[in-house]
């Protein structure tokens, strides 16, 4: 990543309603080339409408949003992005190779079919109607559709759902590759264990408000919560009752802590057990982290993001 990348575009000062609905509340947003970008939040944070402004599909109530320097709906502009949204109406009885020409034809430099479809690894898919896919078969020509006409910015909504772990792992590697040769990604996932694997930086919304925008370190080194490891004879349900300690399991031979005050939960581990083994104490994942800085600024929403 380069954080001092290029910005592509930008949401400066963004207020939108729905109605009564603030889905948006003076929302600062950038996207930088050479990036992915994992856009985050629960249902309703204002994903969606963040995404809609960028891609000139929305008009804010205020503010101001650019897509490489002009308005989003400016055609030269669209022109320069590629989008997978969660759910898409293709005709069902193009084959795939024609959808992706078809695609490619509205981009001024696109990819060359051969190209895309080994991006996409759809090569053994492009003679077949799109209509008889599967559901997955057909997330991977939507893939192969975002990419075709050689976007410099790539809006991905929920990319890998119905896909096998196998096409995901691919699909990340693509991804990675893109972003690599100075495209910018915008991500957005239930998966965060996708998010975790593909981001450079990642930005929690709540409530039409950004509460987090940093890198997945920066997200993780935000939470008190460490999971501590180790091969011990102590009882399991015992432990769990120590102070500091948030759950306790055993997986055979090992014990598995959550904790919030893992020094001490340590010490008392080593002091209980002198034969203790197999000691490992890691951060919280992006997992945790996500759950505690949204429970966090549910219970603080006047607090402003770190």
């Amino acid at each position: 990543m380069d954080p001092n990348g290029e910005v592509l575009a930008s949401l400066r000062g963004v207020t939108k309603r729905y109605g009564a609905v603030l889905a948006l509340d003076r929302v600062d947003l950038d996207l930088h080339a050479g990036q992915v970008l994992a856009l985050l939040g629960p249902n309703g944070a204002g994903k969606s409408t963040a995404i809609g402004l960028l891609l000139g599909l929305l008009r804010a109530d205020a503010g101001q949003a650019s897509l490489f320097g002009l308005d989003p709906q400016h055609l030269a502009a669209r022109r320069g992005i590629g989008v997978m949204l969660q759910s898409a109406e293709l005709p069902d009885t193009l084959s795939v190779g024609e959808l992706i020409r078809l695609t490619a034809s509205y981009y001024p430099a696109p990819r060359s079919l051969s190209e895309t479809a080994a991006l996409a690894a759809v090569e053994d898919l492009l003679p077949r109607r799109y209509g008889r896919l599967s559901g997955g078969q057909q997330r991977r020509v939507q893939f192969a559709l975002a990419i075709c006409g050689k976007p410099r910015l790539l809006f991905l909504d929920e990319p890998t759902v119905g896909l096998d772990l196998p096409v995901r792992q691919q699909l990340w590697a693509t991804v990675r590759a893109l972003v690599d040769d100075g495209a910018a990604v915008v991500l957005t996932t239930h998966y965060l264990e996708e998010a975790e694997r593909l981001a450079d930086r990642v930005c929690v919304l709540l409530r039409g408000r950004i509460v987090s925008d940093g890198s997945v370190d920066a997200l993780r080194a935000r939470v008190v919560q460490r999971s501590v490891r180790c091969v011990t004879s102590l009882d399991v349900a015992e432990v769990g009752q120590w102070p500091g300690v948030l759950q306790a399991t055993r997986d055979n031979a090992f014990l598995q802590l959550r904790s919030n005050h893992v020094e001490s939960v340590v010490r008392r581990l080593l002091a209980a057990d002198p034969a203790l083994s197999g000691l490992e104490v890691q951060p919280a994942g992006l997992g945790e982290a996500f759950t505690e800085l949204t429970n966090d600024a549910a219970e603080h929403p006047q607090q402003e993001a770190a």
